[in-house]
């Protein structure tokens, strides 16, 4: 067991016992997230369902098929990538996740983003979105890449969000073929900085910013 497996392993019995908020006392399982120790891709979605409560497992009603079905067409296997959610227990009726509750899951979700180091996360939905888009709304920029430092944040509408609309669901599928791309621009090696054509007179150098 490597430490990323360990650390990931604390950090999904915490999940499944966690009472800091009331979605505890509602929940049937805890749904820490699934996937590799060392993905490429997390997926972060915003709580669970129905069928997320009963398994113990992230994405596996209809919004999961179709996400599977995305996963699919960039070449790419569910068991392949991370999925998770901003709140690891159900809301009762799939409301939308409280303040108070994303606030309690956020340190979980730090930590796996930590653990997993992946260097694409896909937002799905708003408030997976909020995280690090503040004030910014899906409608406006899905599809529209951020990158920091080695990563790139990606927003895409809920996988849910498209099985209500055909439009949505073929604005996703455009979107998801980012991917590859963003994937393949992070392993390209950024082109080398251009050499100071200044004549060198022996003084000090000074670095170019831009």
């Amino acid at each position: 067991m490597n430490e990323s497996e360990r650390q990931l392993g604390v950090l999904t019995e915490q999940v499944n016992t966690c009472v800091k908020c009331p979605l505890s006392k509602t929940r049937t399982l805890a749904v820490p997230g699934e996937g590799p120790f060392d993905p490429d891709i997390m997926f972060v979605g915003e709580g669970p369902g129905f069928h997320e409560d009963k398994q113990g497992r992230p994405f596996v009603g209809q919004a999961g098929r179709f996400l599977e079905e995305l996963i699919t067409s960039i070449g790419m296997r569910r068991d392949q990538v991370y999925i998770t959610n901003v709140v690891k227990c159900r809301p009762p009726e799939n409301r939308d996740p409280a303040p108070n509750e994303m606030a309690a899951c956020a340190p979980y979700l730090d930590r796996q983003m930590a653990i997993l180091s992946p260097k694409i996360i896909v937002t799905l939905g708003r408030y997976s979105m909020a995280r690090h888009f503040p004030g910014q709304s899906i409608t406006r920029i899905h599809g529209q890449p951020k990158r920091e430092g080695n990563r790139f944040i990606l927003p895409l509408f809920h996988p849910a969000a498209g099985l209500r609309s055909p439009d949505v669901a073929e604005l996703t599928r455009q979107d998801f073929l980012q991917i590859p791309m963003l994937l393949q621009q992070l392993r390209s090696p950024r082109p080398a900085p251009e050499p100071d054509s200044q004549p060198d007179d022996g003084g000090p150098k000074q670095l170019s910013l831009f």
